[in-house]
């Protein structure tokens, strides 16, 4: 059986599915923070507590398994689905679990050098798209959701 995919709307004749996208990654990454701080309060006494002397390295790892894990199952992380956006290929397709991560990754990677990730977020909002440095480099894009 062949695997149907799509292109990817055009943001000059269908410009809803790029409308606010920016603001809602911003928002979205606002839930999501505060989703990893929520489950990391949790972690942090089922490991007797021994978890606070690595709390960054904890965070950083719940923080990277949460976005694989909501990637790969439905190419949008929590926040994203509160806001009615996801991620698609150049092709317009969902996320596998190997682009997760390497978006994660990214994602990750931009947050541990500041003045990149200044550059993607000016990439999100200046750009037709909304794609930041990691999207541009995957060749993915985040997308306001089609009403089902």
């Amino acid at each position: 059986m062949e695997s149907q995919s799509w292109a990817l709307p055009d943001p000059f004749y269908q410009p809803e599915f790029y409308a606010d996208v920016a603001v809602k990654r911003l928002i979205s990454w606002v839930i999501d923070t505060v989703i990893v701080a929520l489950l990391v309060v949790v972690i942090v006494p089922l490991t007797a507590f021994t978890g606070l002397f690595f709390l960054p390295l904890l965070a950083l790892t719940v923080n990277f398994a949460y976005r694989v894990v909501c990637l790969a199952n439905g190419s949008a992380t929590l926040g994203m689905r509160l806001t009615a956006i996801e991620f698609r290929t150049s092709r317009g397709e969902q996320f596998d679990f190997s682009l997760a991560v390497l978006h994660t990754l990214g994602f990750t990677l931009s947050w541990m050098f500041f003045f990149v990730q200044v550059v993607s977020m000016v990439f999100m909002a200046g750009q037709e798209r909304g794609q930041g440095l990691t999207d541009l480099a995957l060749g993915t894009v985040a997308l306001n959701r089609r009403a089902l």
